[in-house]
């Protein structure tokens, strides 16, 4: 069966996230979308993930907490995670790893950590938009322990991406998995990557991205197991 997902959705605490990308506005949106699967990928937080994800599991929509992580190399990973606590561990050695330089909120705007109520509780006061020390090496083990699924974000951008920054996909990282952006055509990138799945998602930063195209996993049945499963190509 045909099920819809969009696995690369900011909310208001990414620094380049409209304030209007609120818990309740996304799930809502994606309700009315008709997107069955969903992840919450902010820039190296997880920190919206549990309203989203108590939102949606009260819509019937499947919440994956997740994370667009910018690694040493200064290229954006997707890290999606089976369990709200796996994505927060993996959220500390993150912030472990990252400069203590404060958001310029004038500049990039403000960093919202909301309830499911769209109530602002907090803020990021770290600037979010900036690589980790951690390199591509170490993320890849170290979300794989906490049993996530990494691959390389928009591969086919020119910036902040895999192929540009290090000029090809290496082998020895073990992606399953590569994400090209809405406006690629995914057959034209699969005859590069054989036995790799590859996936694109909206990149919402605003609402009105999530609506601009529709994508589609073929799986057995709609369930949390199926999915990973077939991220994980188990």
């Amino acid at each position: 069966m045909k099920v819809s997902y969009d696995f690369h959705i900011h909310t208001a605490a990414s620094p380049c996230g409209d304030e209007q990308m609120t818990p309740n506005n996304i799930i809502n949106l994606c309700q009315l979308l008709g997107k069955q699967m969903i992840a919450i990928t902010d820039h190296n937080t997880c920190c919206n993930c549990q309203a989203v994800m108590s939102l949606g599991a009260d819509k019937g929509i499947w919440v994956l907490p997740g994370m667009e992580i910018e690694c040493m190399e200064e290229f954006h990973v997707i890290a999606l995670f089976p369990t709200l606590e796996s994505a927060c561990e993996v959220e500390k050695e993150v912030h472990a790893h990252m400069p203590d330089l404060k958001n310029r909120v004038s500049i990039f705007g403000n960093q919202w950590v909301m309830n499911a109520r769209d109530e602002i509780v907090g803020e990021v006061e770290r600037i979010l938009l900036t690589a980790t020390g951690l390199s591509i090496y170490d993320l890849c083990p170290l979300v794989r322990a906490y049993g996530g699924v990494i691959y390389p974000a928009h591969i086919d951008r020119t910036s902040y991406s895999i192929i540009s920054n290090l000029g090809l996909v290496p082998e020895d990282l073990g992606f399953q998995i590569i994400e090209v952006s809405k406006s690629a055509n995914i057959d034209d990138y699969a005859p590069g990557y054989p036995g790799v799945r590859i996936v694109s998602s909206s990149d919402a930063h605003y609402l009105e991205q999530l609506c601009e195209k529709e994508f589609f996993l073929e799986l057995p049945d709609i369930s949390l197991t199926t999915l990973w499963r077939a991220l994980k190509k188990c």
